[in-house]
């Protein structure tokens, strides 16, 4: 075997060994996309109700709270980025970044100050590169996110926006996520999470023919509120966390089918160059049997005379 065939030989079994791989990985994140769907599909509900609910609190009272209160000249905001864990995913978490940086580049114009939280090691490996402040991180489940990481999370978000901004308190809180649209659309969104827009939540009422409900608060419409904040920012960033696992997954299995095909198409090429270099091999080998083979008779004719 001549030295070119054995070069395209070993780089075939080094891209079939890659392809197996990325195979692999393709069919765990297709079968992890359904259950992440179903997790996205059953928290949709609690979420909802609860928006409404504080909505109907909000409307109902006049009490200010950090929930409905926008502030008279907000100065500082808070921004969750969520990113992942791990690579192999595509654009999923360059995209995420992309969506927070032009987010930070807008609050900054408002002249606003940011506040950094992150999850997921890409979001964290970004900023510690670029040697940007980051309040809060929090890394190894954003695969397969639980309530209680939301809860961690939502806890210094929650001081913070309970703080006066002179304290280190923030007037915003923002979160970046990455939308599941569908299993080729998943789209990095910007969400203001508090304080919470009444009239956008009224608008959706609306278009969607459903009438907020009637509540009496007791004690209070701010003892209500202050119970149902805590709830209300875990609620959201659970979903965000659960769309953004769904997002990663789908994201995952794109590239690891591009990256199938693609060496499914490394290898055929590589075999016809395989190919063409054995039957070069055979034909020099042929010809050189031949030319012996003339050699000799000519030598042994020669002999005879």
């Amino acid at each position: 075997m001549g030295a070119q065939l054995r070069v395209y030989k070993r780089r075939i079994q080094a891209v079939t060994a890659t392809k197996k791989i990325t195979k692999a990985m393709e069919m765990i994140a297709a079968s992890r996309i359904v259950k992440a769907q179903r997790k996205v599909a059953a928290s949709m509900p609690y979420a909802t109700e609860l928006t409404r609910a504080v909505t109907a609190v909000a409307t109902g009272s006049s009490a200010k709270h950090p929930l409905t209160t926008e502030a008279e000249a907000p100065t500082r905001a808070a921004v969750l980025l969520v990113t992942s864990d791990r690579g192999l995913a595509g654009g999923y978490s360059s995209n995420a970044i992309k969506a927070a940086e032009r987010l930070r580049e807008r609050l900054a114009a408002e002249g606003k100050e940011v506040d950094t939280y992150i999850v997921g090691r890409k979001g964290v490996a970004y900023y510690g590169f670029r040697e940007r402040k980051v309040e809060e991180f929090w890394t190894g489940f954003t695969d397969n996110p639980a309530y209680s990481d939301a809860k961690r999370i939502a806890a210094p978000l929650i001081e913070a926006i309970q703080k006066e901004t002179a304290e280190g308190g923030v007037d915003e809180l923002h979160i970046v996520f990455t939308e599941f649209v569908s299993m080729m659309t998943q789209n990095a969104v910007d969400d203001r999470m508090l304080p919470l827009s009444l009239d956008e939540v009224a608008e959706e009422s609306t278009r969607k023919g459903e009438i907020l409900p009637l509540f009496e608060f007791e004690p209070s419409a701010e003892d209500v509120l202050n119970a149902l904040l805590p709830r209300y920012v875990e609620s959201r960033i659970y979903n965000a966390l659960l769309q953004a696992a769904a997002s990663e997954h789908a994201a995952r299995r794109r590239a690891m089918k591009s990256a199938t095909d693609n060496a499914g198409d490394l290898i055929k090429s590589l075999s016809r160059l395989a190919n063409a270099a054995r039957q070069a091999e055979i034909t020099q080998e042929i010809s050189e049997i031949v030319g012996g083979a003339s050699a000799l008779a000519d030598a042994t004719a020669g002999s005879d005379k």
